[in-house]
């Protein structure tokens, strides 16, 4: 039995890692939905997709795991900045603010799935122009959601958040534990155990 996350996302895989789990990576070929009526159903329906995708090609007996990260500031969904000048803007919005970041995980194990959606608040220093121009050129804000990484040098552009740390790297591990639980994956006995890995 083993675990298959469906990301390309190095920060997942770390996240995944940390907690003695040593997933194969699948990455999926879902074409994600861009728009929906409230950023809640967008994540899920994008978690949901890339980890069909990947169940699909899968042994039944593995579990597969999705994700979807999305910031939220007024309503309106950050992805992805399309270039430097997207990554520019999203920044100035975020300036000075509290967003939401929201993740979707999505569980696969023997044919049932699950999905959760975890919010953190996160609240932004003022910035100046300068700053955030010095902050692009490192290249970091261009693949992520939101323009900026809390595990990178984007953590000096954050005051403070509310909620899960992990949930704003990209995968929730609070969340994503009590849901392999919940679908048998793991047991108490496995919470903590070095080498994480499913019954069976």
């Amino acid at each position: 039995m083993k675990f298959i996350l469906a990301s390309a996302s190095p920060r997942r895989l770390e996240l995944l890692q940390q907690i003695g789990v040593k997933p194969n990576v699948i990455v999926s070929d879902f074409d994600e939905v861009k728009t929906a009526d409230q950023p809640e159903t967008l994540v899920q329906a994008n978690a949901l997709g890339k980890g069909r995708s990947v169940v699909s090609k899968s042994p039944r007996e593995a579990v597969v795991v999705a994700a979807d990260t999305i910031v939220v500031l007024h309503g309106k969904v950050l992805g992805k900045p399309r270039d430097a000048e997207d990554a520019v803007r999203m920044l100035t919005y975020l300036s000075g603010h509290i967003h939401q970041v929201l993740t979707a995980v999505a569980v696969f194990y023997q044919g049932k799935e699950a999905v959760k959606v975890e919010k953190t608040d996160v609240e932004f220093y003022p910035l100046t122009k300068e700053q955030i121009l010095s902050y692009l050129h490192t290249g970091e804000p261009m693949d992520k959601a939101g323009a900026y990484g809390i595990q990178g040098r984007g953590a000096l552009l954050v005051k403070g958040i509310n909620g899960s740390y992990s949930n704003v790297v990209g995968l929730p591990l609070g969340t994503l534990i009590r849901m392999l639980m919940e679908m048998g994956v793991i047991n108490n006995d496995q919470l903590f155990n070095q080498g994480l890995s499913p019954r069976g």
